[in-house]
């Protein structure tokens, strides 16, 4: 097995981390991986905040509903969808833009650009032998977010991700069978048996790992979690509108 594939297959979210500085030369080769990622037409619709003044981590560990180890991190990126450069383009040839960015593909595009400029993050950042974990709940508090980072209109805060040294080794989390992601030619749809055997071995993972042990199993969190009404992140439809890529008429 390469070295790429062992950092990938080996893939941890870390929570807790060392009192150290991540290297700026390390965290510059990670932004020049995210840049050369794939992207679409080469428009390059993805930007980076690198957040690493402590008092600012902290208001962003509040912002994402007191999430610490946001704080704990020594960086702390926040991954946007970016159509500002794609306005001023347009606005330099006199083109109206708001009708076209707010075709919800154009969202669908933003959103699609910042996952593989995240998953590239985090490759880059675990070759180096840090630890990294998703943050989705950036959206969470998705205005005070965007005034937090003087984003303008045509950026959208998507993903944050928590970067540095780990200060602990959580284990794995077991994944869903290959057979029940990955299909030949077509879409299977039968998935009972498949999901019942994850859902033991899930349970006996959650039961079984070191801290925060819990009874339960996969369907059972999914189930939990999509849960009618579901509205996880209330703010999202207001701050599309008022960064240009939804109408709420």
């Amino acid at each position: 097995m390469n070295e790429v594939l062992q950092t990938l297959l080996s893939h941890r979210s870390i929570r807790a981390y060392q009192n150290k500085p991540v290297e700026a030369d390390r965290l510059e080769q990670i932004v020049k991986a995210v840049q050369a990622a794939p992207n679409w037409v080469n428009l390059q619709h993805t930007s980076i905040i690198v957040v690493r003044n402590q008092e600012r981590r902290e208001k962003f560990a509040e912002l994402c509903g007191g999430q610490r180890h946001i704080a704990q991190a020594p960086v702390f990126l926040v991954f946007c969808a970016d159509f500002y450069r794609t306005w001023l383009a347009c606005k330099g040839r006199d083109q109206e833009f708001d009708s076209v960015v707010s075709q919800i593909d154009n969202l669908i595009v933003g959103a699609n650009e910042v996952g593989i400029a995240l998953g590239t993050a985090v490759a880059a950042a675990e070759s180096f032998g840090l630890g990294t974990v998703p943050i989705g709940d950036i959206r969470f508090h998705a205005l005070a977010v965007i005034r937090e980072l003087e984003l303008p209109r045509y950026v959208v805060p998507m993903l944050g991700l928590c970067v540095g040294y780990p200060a602990e080794e959580p284990g794995q989390k077991p994944r869903l069978p290959k057979e029940a992601v990955c299909f030949e030619e077509k879409y299977h749809p039968d998935l009972s048996g498949l999901l019942k055997q994850y859902d033991g071995q899930y349970a006996t993972y959650l039961w079984e790992r070191p801290r925060n042990s819990r009874i339960g199993d996969w369907t059972e969190m999914a189930a939990d979690f999509y849960r009618a009404p579901y509205c996880h992140y209330p703010e999202v439809p207001e701050m599309l509108a008022q960064q240009g890529f939804l109408s709420l008429e």
